[in-house]
């Protein structure tokens, strides 16, 4: 996909930049992650597959089903967007060669179970379960598990029987044999046995009845960058600094200049971490451990702020004991700790 160019759009600082939209910066599938789809395919072939997914610019990793192509955020494909993305949202999701390839295979194995109606097989379904069944808003992995392979963060395979599939694939499709010494005492070392099985069975095969993507310029592509980043922002609101602010607030207060005896707020949670901890996790049943990471997040940031607390405040424990235990319930409940407006 090539979009039609705004002339000097690099040189803009961060608020001009984002007035622009997507689709006039005139991108172009070149530079790195071209070189990266380059190797993707060369993978592909040496494998003796025949399907070549697509590849076009578009504002997510994303592999629609149907027409099995793939891709790839804009952002990847200009220094100048890349620096925009780290600001806005702390990271570049695919940013390194080795992150892009790790998500360019993750998508091919959803491009070819899409292309071959792969979900549709008995022995898909005894491996990976029903790719009917509906994605979750959220998921909790296992870590200790081995039925599963270990690719992307997060244990992605976990999430769904498509996500398991991908990951699966792309540990599979990725060259050398590792997985083989790697898995070999894990279940999973049985679904990627069953990759290859299925996919020297394709060896040389096209897809019939694969729809053909017409490359337009995406809806997605037409807003401007402020808008996208606002949504983009809505969506990952809890991974951001600032998510807790308000509430951190509300129950601190600025770091006193004048007035004594006053204890940081972090210094405050930190010296009753154990009490905290327990008393959440036992009226939510929540592990002790998931509640000190969110206690962790919430001691950090209170430093940041240089918040403070008044240690003979006899409300205060409880009161934060109750605001930690209404994260962790609406964050069961809802998959977020908190509802965003």
């Amino acid at each position: 996909m090539v979009m039609t160019a705004q002339p000097n759009w690099r040189s803009l600082d961060d608020e001009a930049l984002l007035e622009r939209r997507i689709s006039g910066l005139g991108l172009r599938m070149e530079g790195v992650v071209a070189d990266c789809i380059g190797q993707l395919y060369r993978e592909l072939e040496a494998k003796g597959l025949a399907l070549m997914p697509p590849c076009h610019i578009g504002d997510e990793w994303f592999c629609p089903e149907g027409c099995a192509a793939i891709f790839i955020p804009f952002y990847l494909f200009d220094d100048r967007l890349r620096k925009l993305e780290r600001k806005m949202v702390l990271e570049v999701e695919g940013g390194t060669r080795d992150e892009c390839m790790k998500l360019l295979r993750h998508e091919a194995g959803h491009a070819y179970s899409y292309a071959y109606k792969l979900q549709r097989k008995k022995k898909w379904q005894q491996h990976f379960g029903l790719a009917s069944q509906e994605y979750p808003e959220t998921y909790r992995p296992r870590g200790y598990s081995r039925s599963y392979v270990v690719h992307l963060d997060g244990g992605y395979a976990q999430m769904h029987p498509d996500e398991d599939w991908a990951e699966t694939f792309a540990v599979w499709l990725a060259p050398g044999n590792r997985w083989r010494r790697k898995y070999a005492s894990w279940p999973a070392l049985r679904k990627l046995e069953y990759v290859e099985e299925l996919m020297e069975s394709l060896a040389g095969k096209e897809p019939v009845h694969l729809e053909a993507y017409r490359a337009t310029t995406e809806s997605s592509l037409r807003l401007k960058l402020r808008t996208y980043y606002r949504r983009k922002q809505k969506a990952y609101a809890e991974t951001f600094p600032d998510f807790y602010d308000g509430d951190l607030r509300q129950l601190f207060v600025a770091m006193p200049v004048e007035r004594k005896g006053y204890l940081s707020a972090s210094r405050f949670m930190r010296q009753r971490r154990q009490s905290i901890v327990g008393a959440v996790s036992q009226w939510t049943r929540e592990p002790k451990y998931r509640v000190n990471e969110l206690l962790s997040e919430l001691v950090d940031r209170a430093e940041e702020l240089e918040l403070a607390a008044d240690p003979h405040d006899s409300e205060l424990p409880s009161q934060l004991v109750s605001y930690i235990t209404s994260l962790v319930m609406n964050h069961r409940f809802t998959g977020r700790f908190k509802h965003v407006r």
